[in-house]
């Protein structure tokens, strides 16, 4: 009987370091890090408070986009920017949880100008991933936000009023012509048209449309890993300038503007979004990490991969891994992003060459 108890009492000893490792892994703090595409530092500064504080990485990105939008960071996020072809703004936006891979979006969304917000609301009170145009509008808002609201600014509307002067040239059109200098429009071979209700523009006169870029085209695209080592993404932009209406870029689409996988890592991007979104090149640089690539490799192959397509592409790419390790790639431009991690007394800012 003795020595059946100093067994059971040795192999309780044995057991109990075992016991508590497991408990300490559960309950290990991680190192928060926020990620955002461009110097939108403000943007980065609030979700940064978020996540420090305890929040979690979902919270902490909807805050960090938030800002961005009540900010109109560089007239390309928020109300007041990026007016299309009948002078209106419009949002689009994407909310991801890497834990969970939910994914909750709004494209085109008229009159309600938290499009973050509204792709959370998205995410947490439907089963859909997307929700567009004026229906999202009215989701939103009976889901509590404000509206409905004009998203049109004097900014906007003194910018759309000078394109119309310029016979709305540039544009996204491509093999039409116009009845007048600013349509309707038909396609260059419509049978119907002819010399009286159509005059013929030489196309290689029309001037081609200025680079994407801050003030004309862009996306804030945030990554955040909170304290539990949980990661989600975030985007939103107020699109193209002078796009044809009805336009959806890669902002609200999972996979091309950003992407999250939490064993794995996140991946932000902005520029292009046309172009991008035929490549999905965030869902490609969290892959290419899964098989093991490092950050700054993965996004270098994401961005070769459109440009072998697309040499004229302008955009770039940030990868994040798990571990908090980061890189950006890009083509067309000089690009930059944001960072703010425990080791920084503020925001930093990396410069990222083509």
């Amino acid at each position: 009987m003795a020595s059946n108890s100093f067994n059971f009492i040795f192999l309780l000893t044995l057991l109990s370091p075992v016991v508590g490792h497991r408990g300490s892994v559960d309950l290990k703090q991680y190192d928060p890090l926020v990620v955002s595409t461009w110097p939108f530092i403000e943007a980065v500064r609030a979700a940064w408070r978020a996540v420090h504080a305890g929040a979690s990485a979902l919270d902490s990105v909807v805050e960090g986009c938030s800002t961005c939008e009540q900010l109109r960071c560089d007239g390309t996020v928020g109300p007041g920017g990026s007016p299309d072809e009948n002078g209106e703004t419009t949002i689009d936006a994407l909310v991801m949880d890497g834990v969970t891979m939910e994914v909750g979006a709004v494209a085109a969304m008229r009159y309600v100008k938290d499009g973050i917000k509204a792709a959370r609301l998205v995410m947490q009170h439907t089963q859909h991933t997307l929700l567009v145009g004026e229906k999202a509008s009215e989701f939103a808002i009976s889901m509590g936000l404000p509206g409905p609201t004009n998203l049109s600014s004097s900014e906007s509307i003194e910018k759309w009023t000078a394109w119309k002067k310029s016979s709305c040239q540039p544009n996204f059109r491509k093999n039409v012509l116009p009845q007048n200098d600013c349509g309707p429009y038909r396609p260059n071979n419509y049978l119907h048209l002819s010399d009286e209700t159509c005059s013929v523009i030489d196309q290689s006169q029309i001037p081609r449309l200025p680079h994407v870029g801050l003030h004309s085209h862009d996306t804030i695209s945030m990554a955040v890993i909170d304290r539990t080592g949980h990661i989600a993404v975030g985007t939103s932009t107020n699109g193209a300038t002078f796009k044809i209406p009805g336009r959806v870029g890669d902002g609200p689409i999972a996979g091309s503007s950003a992407y999250a996988i939490d064993e794995v890592g996140a991946c932000c991007a902005t520029g292009d979004g046309d172009i991008m979104m035929r490549f999905l090149p965030c869902y490609q640089v969290v892959e290419s990490m899964r098989l093991g690539m490092e950050p700054k490799l993965a996004a270098k192959d994401a961005i070769s991969r459109i440009t072998k397509k697309f040499p004229n592409f302008v955009g770039a790419v940030v990868a994040l891994s798990k571990t908090g390790e980061h890189a950006g790639a890009c083509h067309g431009w000089t690009f930059r992003y944001s960072v703010r991690s425990p080791a920084m007394e503020d925001v930093e800012v990396f410069t990222v060459l083509p």
